[in-house]
């Protein structure tokens, strides 16, 4: 990628004397913790031209309308990334930056308090804004971490824009299964890798309940990103780390704050995960997240994440309150950018039995006969999306969970 606004050479020019005060000795934590020690005795003025630095690779970052950037230590050689349309690639520039530059640059980033947890965890998560316009901001979900004792960052753009409820394209019994309008209580489960906008549904769907309920909505995330503005609910939002400790205690919190809707933003734990259950089944409306690619890996996730003892009571809870599953991918488009694929679970007493009978192979063929109600499997949203002429087959194969189903729906319609 090439570079026609960013320099480097300020970067030298402002880090080269602040660099002079750390021993070329030092390594490890040790040298990790006398960077953060500099940089703490840093005048403001001096702190602000560091952060200025940094702030105009992400306003370079916006220009781009790339998702990612990178920077840091031996993973990135010198150099700064970006993932623009889900390729990621460096900045072509005539100087690298060094490991201190970089170290120097990352640390100040940090509270003082945020700096003892990266110490402490060797990875933290936390969110960051700058400002583009005089009454608006740009967020950012930031992740710092070690690589070979160096500090790395990656930080993700949050869309400030909120997509419109119709553009998930999803059935009008899935969109009364989304909304606490129609389906009081129950969880849905918006899966995904990473990158594959899971944060971007979810608040689509939270954005719809703020429009059209009354209601109250906690919102628990690690970190924050999007922040949603109260219309005709109230809505929470605490982050992990800062506002509450975990995603388990802030939804068992939730239960004594009136929540009508509890969004998990992430079900990382066996400890969450039953929690997650437990508050649902008490009557509550929840949302969460999984790192899964399809339904059924969902349902299987939930299963393997708590000990063979617990299985069985895990089964019967999660089979009562399941109300929907949307897996979906990011697909590459033919005009060069990124299409939404996705797999649409809706859980009707079928289903229900299936997962009460440790049967979960059987759903796949539910999902693949359930179009009444508005079910999808991934293979059949990949042929929407060739036949519709926005992926190429290749890329529709090279995507597909069961890549045999989906060559069948091809020779089927040949």
């Amino acid at each position: 990628m090439e570079s026609s606004t960013i320099s480097l050479k300020p970067i030298r020019e402002i880090i080269q004397p602040i660099a002079e005060q750390i021993p070329k000795s030092l390594r490890g934590l040790e040298y990790l913790n006398k960077v953060g020690e500099v940089v703490e005795s840093l005048s403001d003025e001096e702190r602000l031209q560091l952060t200025d630095l940094l702030n105009g690779f992400l306003k370079y970052m916006i220009k781009k309308e790339a998702s990612d950037i990178d920077l840091g230590a031996q993973g990135c050689n010198g150099k700064i990334w970006y993932r623009i349309y889900g390729n990621k690639s460096p900045l072509k520039t005539p100087i690298e930056l060094s490991y201190i530059e970089t170290d120097i640059l990352l640390s100040n980033v940090l509270s003082s308090s945020q700096r003892e947890i990266l110490m402490e965890k060797n990875s933290i998560d936390f969110s960051y804004s700058i400002a583009i316009k005089d009454d608006l901001n740009q967020r950012f979900r930031a992740n710092m971490y070690l690589d070979l004792e160096h500090l790395a960052l990656n930080m993700r753009k949050i869309d400030l824009q909120i997509r419109p409820f119709k553009t998930l394209g999803v059935h009008p019994e899935i969109a009364k299964a989304l909304s606490l309008k129609y389906y009081k209580y129950g969880l849905t489960l918006i899966t995904g890798i990473t990158g594959s906008g899971k944060s971007s549904t979810l608040d689509t769907i939270i954005d719809a309940n703020n429009r059209t309920v009354d209601s109250h909505i906690v919102i628990i995330a690690s970190p924050v990103e999007l922040i949603h503005k109260p219309i005709r609910s109230v809505v929470r939002h605490r982050e992990v780390g800062r506002d509450v400790p975990s995603f388990k205690d802030g939804a068992i919190q939730s239960l004594r704050q009136d929540p009508d809707i509890i969004v998990i933003g992430e079900l990382r734990d066996p400890e969450t995960i039953t929690t997650t259950l437990e508050i649902t089944d008490s009557g509550h409306k929840t949302f969460g997240t999984l790192h899964t690619s399809s339904a059924m890996e969902s349902i299987e996730r939930i299963l393997g994440e708590v000990t063979t003892e617990e299985q069985n009571r895990v089964r019967m809870r999660l089979a009562d309150v399941l109300t929907c599953v949307i897996s979906q991918k990011l697909i590459p488009s033919l005009d060069g950018k990124r299409v939404l694929a996705k797999e649409v679970l809706l859980v009707t007493p079928s289903v229900r039995a299936a997962i009460r009978n440790n049967n979960i192979n059987e759903i796949y063929q539910m999902l693949s006969e359930g179009s009444e109600h508005g079910m999808i499997t991934l293979e059949q949203d990949l042929k929407r999306l060739f036949d519709e002429r926005q992926i190429s087959r290749e890329n529709a194969i090279n995507n597909a969970n069961n890549k045999k189903r989906l060559l069948q729906l091809f020779d089927d319609a040949e």
